[in-house]
């Protein structure tokens, strides 16, 4: 083979590959959003290598219930609120609806808060300016860009977790005992532990994703022509490449979950840094990357800052669209980031009225890196009725007719239930 053809044939493969990658390297990304690193690095901070465990573990769960809810929105050409609408009381309707929404705009207002606080480490500007500002960028951004650009913009965004793995493979590590640590799991019985364990649990399997990731099925369906007369025209090659988009999401969001909590481990708890309170606290977790450099006290917060924003970027309209999404189709409203704002304003509406409430809510005091982990917490327990719905109907060949879960994805699905209602009620139990 010819050295240019050779280099058309890599080319031409390298191409597929990321032509593959869409709603479930999105969805990853967007897992690890500034909640997701505050509690990771929390659970560095406080425990150390306690609860590394969990980024292996929890990889073959979180990966079946996003297949799960991913081949729902493709399977059905719906997204889950839908489905739920058409299969389900209006009471369990409601309450799923109702569920999502509340620990969304949660979640979107301790986010912004977060992308405030970190920016206020490199620029001397009021925390009100800032977060006046991300708020209405991001608006901006939801509603004035069209689909394709949009995904794109949050592909791109995505390489702002790399500053985590870099900082936990340039720095000595004691690698038998993150071997150890790794593997074996390791548990403690008190309320700190199990808040903190929840919190992770709730900031890496969390109902926006659930929603977010069906509906931009149906999205990036409708992207490729593939649903006619309302219902999609699709075939096992099709789940394939969505497993395999998924996979690799997934895959990539546990790796980088792993870096952090093994970067708060190493750095914060080794410096007997166990609680974080500000921006300027977690972000001491990636001076050993630059600590080479002179000021690396002050490159670090840059690295940080720039990574928590664009991961706040990245999540808040995920957040803000996985809710609208959900009161659209209970309501029949168009729902799409494809229809300009004219043809779909109650979709636009949801998303602007969710985003700026979260925004109020960083006027009531609340620590704004506290709200993360809390948040994390809230979405660990709102998943578990979620999660029983998703099992339902992702089993259930009347709706999913020969794409219905196997008996693999009925097993991680189950234990995924169990294992998060069980440190939910441990939680509660230890208080």
């Amino acid at each position: 083979m010819s050295a240019k053809r050779y280099v058309q044939t890599r080319t031409r493969k390298i191409k597929k590959f990321f032509g593959l990658l869409g709603p479930g390297l999105t969805t990853g990304a967007a897992d690890d959003d500034p909640s997701g690193i505050a509690t990771y690095s929390q659970t560095g901070a406080q425990f150390g290598y306690g609860q590394l465990w969990t980024a292996l573990y929890m990889l073959p769960f979180m990966t079946a219930v996003q297949e799960a809810c991913a081949r729902i929105g493709m399977v059905t050409g719906k997204g889950l609120t839908g489905v739920i609408k058409d299969h389900y009381s209006k009471k369990i309707l409601y309450s799923a609806v109702g569920l999502v929404i509340i620990a969304n705009t949660i979640n979107i207002g301790a986010d912004i808060g977060a992308m405030a606080a970190a920016a206020q480490l490199i620029i001397p500007a009021d925390i009100i300016v800032l977060m006046l500002f991300f708020t209405v960028s991001i608006l901006l951004l939801e509603i004035f860009t069209n689909y394709r650009v949009y995904s794109t913009i949050l592909k791109w965004l995505a390489l702002s977790l790399l500053a985590y793995p870099l900082t936990a493979f340039i720095i000595d590590q004691p690698w038998k005992e993150v071997l150890k640590a790794t593997i074996v799991p390791h548990f403690e019985f008190s309320f700190s532990f199990l808040f903190i364990i929840t919190g992770v649990f709730g900031t890496t399997i969390t109902p926006y994703m659930f929603f977010w990731q069906a509906s931009q099925e149906v999205e990036e369906e409708n992207e490729k022509g593939l649903i006619r007369d309302g219902k999609p025209k699709i075939g096992w090659a099709h789940i394939h490449a969505m497993r395999k988009d998924n996979n690799i999401g997934m895959l990539i969001s546990e790796f980088t979950t792993w870096c952090i909590i093994l970067v708060g481990g190493t750095v914060l708890h080794g410096s007997h840094i166990t609680d974080i309170n500000t921006a300027a606290d977690a972000a001491k977790a990636l001076e050993p990357l630059v600590q080479s450099f002179p000021h690396s006290g002050l490159i670090s917060k840059i690295i940080f800052a720039i990574g928590i924003i664009g991961l706040g970027m990245l999540a808040i309209p995920v957040l803000s669209g996985s809710a609208s999404y959900a009161v659209s189709e209970a309501f029949d409203w168009n729902a799409s980031f494809g229809f300009t704002f004219r043809k779909a304003k109650g979709f636009y509406i949801v998303i602007i009225i969710s985003t700026l409430i979260g925004l109020c809510m960083n006027f009531i005091g609340i620590n704004p890196v506290k709200a993360l982990v809390y948040t994390a917490v809230l979405n660990g327990v709102a998943a578990v009725p979620l999660l029983f719905l998703i099992i339902r109907i992702s089993a259930s060949e009347r709706i999913m007719g020969e794409f219905k879960s196997r008996w693999l994805s009925k097993i991680l699905l189950w234990a995924t239930f169990i294992f998060m209602a069980t440190a939910s009620v441990a939680m509660l139990f230890t208080i």
